[in-house]
């Protein structure tokens, strides 16, 4: 029996994030298993070029848009290609509607496999029903509590569904000296907040720079604290705006987008993302609990699958920057409370958090719609 699969990726999203990063790590993980795995995508996306930096294999197809014109392109794609491949993973709603609606204009079709990273609420109309329900061959999330949510919400059956926390690096993302590594990165040696993520405003990027003047006011001693926001994106010319209006130039810096993340991370006392929607579990608070630090953020999404609230981290309400502050603030007072939570997030992320675990399930999940069941 050949144990080799070959594996279609779409992503018709143009900008870069957490999924993105996901379906990379997790494509070239199968690469090298031994698997064959290709990603449609458009030229003008940020993962086309990422993937042939990878050595991922990348193919440019006009799959940006919803409409005729890609599903077509798809079609005529699948036509040529598929009966090279196992089965097609989507990941975006854009490119699932346009690989399904181009499928069901074929007579032979691969088994579709969605991907769905994020929280947003999926409505119940019956074209959408059609898509997750019959178009879909299964679908994947990226935490436990999304495959509840559309089971609760959309009636979903849990069968048709599982759970696949996306995995990192565990050999990249380690803590290093804080001070060499701040001097290396040109950041000021002081006590350190930090944030990965893509600039956009369900992020909580603006409810933190609210919490900031909060604590400053209530906590003077804890002015020296500084704040770098590593990301870019949308919100990036707001965010400076607010920092400015807010007074708070001389103790926040954002750093753009960052190869080095692992590195940026070591500079960091805390960790904090006040995400108020769209989360499957963010890879920058795994990433940050493999560097060993403690998280303080929402329990939006699958979130809480990852922090344990007060044990690796707090987790507070979202869009309150006043609890927001309270929790940051007994954590930049207490450095043993840091310390002790971020040897929990260390411990947690050692034993759940690596990329062989979500390889494993995936696979799985192909397995069981190509039957080349190992």
């Amino acid at each position: 029996m050949n144990n080799v699969l070959a594996v279609i990726h779409t992503e018709s999203s143009l900008g870069w994030g957490g999924q993105e990063i996901r379906i990379l790590t997790e494509a070239r993980g199968m690469l090298m298993r031994g698997h064959r795995v290709t990603l449609l995508a458009p030229a003008g996306s940020e993962i086309y070029p990422a993937a042939k930096k990878m050595g991922v294999p990348a193919i440019a197809i006009d799959i940006a848009k919803k409409n005729v014109g890609a599903v077509l392109a798809m079609r005529r794609w699948l036509a040529e290609h598929a009966s090279l491949y196992d089965l097609i993973n989507t990941h975006s709603s854009t490119d699932s509607w346009v690989v399904a609606l181009a499928s069901a204009t074929l007579r032979d079709k691969l088994p579709m496999i969605r991907t769905r990273h994020v929280s947003t609420p999926v409505n119940n109309n019956a074209f959408t029903t059609w898509l997750y329900r019959h178009a879909t061959s299964h679908v994947v999330t990226t935490g436990e509590s999304l495959r509840q949510q559309l089971h609760r919400d959309n009636g979903y059956p849990l069968a048709h569904m599982t759970s696949v926390r996306t995995g990192i690096d565990l050999e990249r993302f380690q803590a290093a000296d804080k001070s060499a590594m701040r001097e290396k990165l040109g950041l000021a040696d002081r006590p350190t907040l930090g944030v990965v993520a893509t600039l956009r405003d369900w992020k909580g990027h603006e409810d933190l720079l609210d919490a900031m003047v909060a604590y400053r006011a209530q906590y003077p001693a804890l002015r020296d604290w500084q704040l770098v926001i590593v990301g870019d994106g949308p919100e990036r010319e707001r965010l400076r705006a607010k920092i400015a209006l807010r007074g708070l130039d001389d103790c926040v810096q954002l750093v753009g987008n960052q190869e080095n993340v692992h590195e940026w991370l070591s500079t960091f006392d805390i960790f904090v993302l006040p995400s108020y929607g769209n989360e499957g579990v963010p890879q920058g608070i795994m990433q940050a609990m493999a560097c060993g630090l403690p998280v303080v953020s929402t329990p939006v999404g699958a979130i809480a699958e990852a922090v344990a609230d007060g044990r690796s981290g707090i987790l507070v309400p979202k869009r309150n920057p006043a609890a927001l502050a309270a929790g940051l603030t007994s954590l930049m007072r207490d450095e043993h409370k840091r310390l002790a939570m971020g040897a929990e997030g260390f411990a947690i992320a050692t034993a759940q958090f690596g990329i062989d675990a979500m390889i494993d399930k995936m696979e799985g999940v192909f397995r069981r719609y190509t039957g080349s069941a190992s």
